[in-house]
């Protein structure tokens, strides 16, 4: 039965909270009693704790609590490895680090108090980059590296700072090499990118008298949390409860343990009275995450005719003083860093490498704009080389339905030379001899670029929906709405198996207390995982509705069929408020249950199994290089988006235009800037430029459809792939125009006008 609801564009479900200002936030939680927190950061990259004196801080007025690393004294946080305190322990590794936090009457008593407190450095040598801290004789930043407890997918190197090696590959790559008519080796780098959420990092932290903690936040993986917090605390799971808000803006940077720990040791030493901390702008860009910075090394062989033969890719990922995500980012990303060709030979080896720097984690596309940005940049740089048309050659090279991808994996669903050729389209790549000069002097070029990415696997979702006695449902997920839509897809997959207007649908809030498990609200999964739970879970409630019409008219189950939110059966017709009422009398309701963990899959993969579903886009762009300032204008950007099927197309072109935007800005501007002490420079949103509605390109968003065989009604994800072709695709549009390839990220106007002064176009500054 074709499907109703399913496939249109229906309005989001929160849409009128929000912009009737009622939606709750983080930092719009607010309790009786309530104490706000503050918390004193290193000045330094890497350094010895003496002493920290906080009897002064204690004893200023409006004053309730003072914590340091000695009330938590061995506890250790991190997803991927335990090597992060929440308050510096004997020593700090990055200038941001916590070493101490106020709770007082207000926020100005407690920034008082930081004052007052007194801590005695000695300052160690620090290392700053990633090539020079894999190097024999680098400073050590964490010498106890082979004692942290990781999970096995962590491979460290004890007694260096390599923290993490991951390696993938099939065929033979060196007789891959020997075979190719032609090898080209090219180094890439990439920078380091904020997220610059306009909401900043918060939380609200309350123990009952029984030891419960509860947590009012805005984070991306609220079950996550819970877990985590109950590993490094070593509470039991069911004294800590979490409940999320809803997020303004994270891209990743809002998982993990952040500015929970500190707020909950406050509060613990608050007697019974909740502490809230939320965070400046300036510690969101110092002491939160980034996006990697990447050193990437590509070498590709080459038949005369342009067919791909052997890949080989070393990456080096900066992921700062602090594990976070950072080793699962990088084993992610290596394993996508061949691209989405079929190369019958590769080698992938990716590195995570501590630094002293702000720490690295999550980011949009989790690893895979940075490859991608190598990858496509050489595809070009190979096709220009040969004389063959970039899209030709990458069309000639792409993954089609059937072929093993560079992890040895059956590639199905795969969109992405559809992608290619609607994004070319759309900026009519076939017209060669198109104007090349603008009347006002400006260089016009195209470039274009396509990807692949992976999703987090295994992991699991659980829904439930509870049949209200008046025929609505309440769906319950832990699912964090976090300005994707997940709200939106969620109450239209329920109305659509349950056959009952989106409007009789609500969604609820992630609480741990009361919504099923969820892994979390990231890898652009919750769509394929969640939405498979809740498919199940109103799927559970037709099974029931079925059962007890039968039981009601005496008839086998087969002969009741369910249409339009009522059962009928010879005949006969019963509401599904007429089946709660005959079951249950005066009142009742149905609940559905739903659980989903991925299908398993073959080929070598990356984790117990292989991705359960990859996504695919292809960027295309036209830029203007003004020659004598060297700025850069994306003046359009067409992206094709490989969706599966989409449950809300409205949703996904905003996705789409939302992330050539983000990759706009990340190609062209935005850029964290680091000194030689290891200091942010521009941590604001006045020096750390990110694109406004002015900046923004004309864009055309494509929806591309290959509906994946386990996802529900066919739906993939796109919350990150959206963002990752970008890069290259501008960079390549640049080359087109000017002539000169560009191989650092971001593309300011600096590196282009030295670039055409190196080129000769213009003259050498004097």
């Amino acid at each position: 039965m074709p499907e109703v609801i399913v496939g249109q564009p229906v309005t989001r479900v929160e849409a009128l909270e929000k912009v009737t200002g009622v939606a709750v936030y983080g930092a719009d939680v607010s309790l009786p009693g309530m104490l706000y927190a503050k918390v004193l950061r290193s000045p330094y990259a890497h350094a010895r704790i003496k002493s920290i004196d906080i009897s002064s801080a204690l004893k200023a007025p409006g004053v309730r609590a003072v914590v340091t690393g000695e009330d938590l004294p061995g506890v250790l946080g991190g997803e991927a490895v335990k090597d992060m305190p929440f308050l510096a322990q004997g020593k700090v590794r990055y200038v941001g680090e916590p070493v101490a936090a106020v709770a007082a009457e207000d926020e100005a008593a407690a920034e008082r108090a930081l004052e007052l407190i007194r801590v005695e450095y000695e300052e160690l040598p620090a290392v700053l980059d990633p090539l020079e801290a894999m190097k024999d004789g680098a400073p050590l930043i964490h010498p106890e590296l082979a004692k942290y407890q990781h999970i096995p997918a962590v491979k460290p190197v004890p007694g260096t700072n390599i923290l993490s090696v991951d390696e993938f590959g099939k065929g033979d790559v060196e007789a891959g090499f020997a075979e190719a008519d032609y090898i080209f080796e090219d180094t890439f780098t990439s920078h380091i990118v904020q997220h610059a959420p306009i909401e900043p990092h918060s939380v609200v932290a309350q123990v009952a008298p029984n030891g419960k903690i509860t947590l009012w936040v805005p984070n991306d993986g609220p079950h996550r949390l819970r877990k985590d917090l109950s590993d490094a605390l070593r509470i039991p799971l069911h004294r800590i409860r979490v409940i999320s808000t809803y997020i303004g803006g994270g891209f990743g940077c809002k998982g993990g343990l952040k500015a929970e720990p500190v707020a909950i040791a406050l509060a613990l030493k608050a007697n019974y009275r909740p502490v809230k901390l939320v965070l400046s702008r300036e510690e969101v860009f110092e002491a939160t995450i980034v996006r990697h910075a990447t050193v990437i090394t590509i070498k590709t062989g080459v038949k005369r005719d342009g067919t791909l033969v052997a890949r080989e890719v070393r990456s080096v990922w900066d992921t700062g003083a602090y594990a976070e995500k950072g080793p699962t980012v990088c084993r992610q990303s290596t394993a996508t860093s061949a691209g989405p060709y079929r190369i019958p030979h590769t080698r992938l080896v990716g590195y995570c490498v501590y630094t002293n720097k702000v720490i690295a984690g999550a980011y949009r596309g989790y690893g895979t704009p940075q490859v991608t940005w190598a990858y496509e940049s050489q595809m070009d740089i190979i096709a220009r080389k040969l004389g063959l048309d970039p899209l030709e050659f990458r069309l000639k090279n792409i993954l089609r339905e059937g072929d093993i991808n560079a992890t040895g994996q059956v590639a199905h669903s795969v969109g992405v030379e559809e992608c290619l050729r609607r994004a070319a389209a759309a900026v009519s790549w076939e017209k060669q001899n198109r104007p090349r000069v603008t009347a006002e002097g400006k260089y016009r070029g195209v470039g274009i670029a396509c990807a692949g990415k992976n999703t987090k696997t295994p992991s699991g979702s659980a829904a439930f929906i509870q049949l209200n006695q008046d025929g609505t449902a309440n769906v319950l997920t832990s699912t964090v709405e976090i300005g994707q839509g997940a709200k939106t897809i969620f109450a239209q997959i329920a109305a659509e198996v349950l056959g009952i207007p989106v409007e009789k649908v609500e969604v609820s809030g992630p609480d741990t207390d009361l919504t099923p498990f969820d892994a979390s609200t990231t890898s652009s999964r919750s769509t394929f995982h969640m939405g498979n739970a809740v498919k199940l879970a109103a799927e559970d409630i037709i099974r029931q509705l079925r059962q007890l019409a039968a039981a009601a008219w005496d008839c086998p189950v087969e002969q009741v069929t369910m249409a339009r939110g009522q059962a009928e059966a010879n005949g006969q017709v019963l509401t599904y408020q007429d089946i709660i009422k005959k079951h249950y009398g005066a009142g009742g309701s149905i609940l559905g249950r739903g659980f989903f963990y991925p299908p398993e899959e073959k080929g070598s993969g990356m984790w117990s199994s292989p991705s359960v579903f990859w996504m695919y886009s292809a960027h295309a762009v036209e830029v203007e290089v003004d020659p004598e300032t060297g700025l850069v204008e994306v003046v359009k950007l067409a992206a094709a988006q490989d969706v599966g099927r989409p449950i809300n197309p409205l949703n996904c072109l905003q996705q789409v235009e939302g992330g050539g935007v983000h990759g706009v800005g990340t190609a062209v501007m935005e850029q964290l800037l680091i000194d030689s002490k290891g200091r942010v420079l521009n941590p604001n949103l006045h020096d750390y430029k990110i694109p406004t509605a002015m900046d923004a390109p004309q864009i055309e968003a494509i929806i591309v459809e290959a509906p994946h065989r386990d996802g529900p009604f066919g739906a993939k994800g796109i919350g990150e792939v959206v963002i990752t072709p970008t890069m290259p695709a501008v960079a390549n549009a640049i080359e087109d125009a000017i002539g000169v390839r560009i191989k650092d990220l971001p593309l300011t106007p600096e590196k282009i006008l030295k670039a055409l002064q190196e080129k000769g176009d213009i003259p050498q500054a004097s």
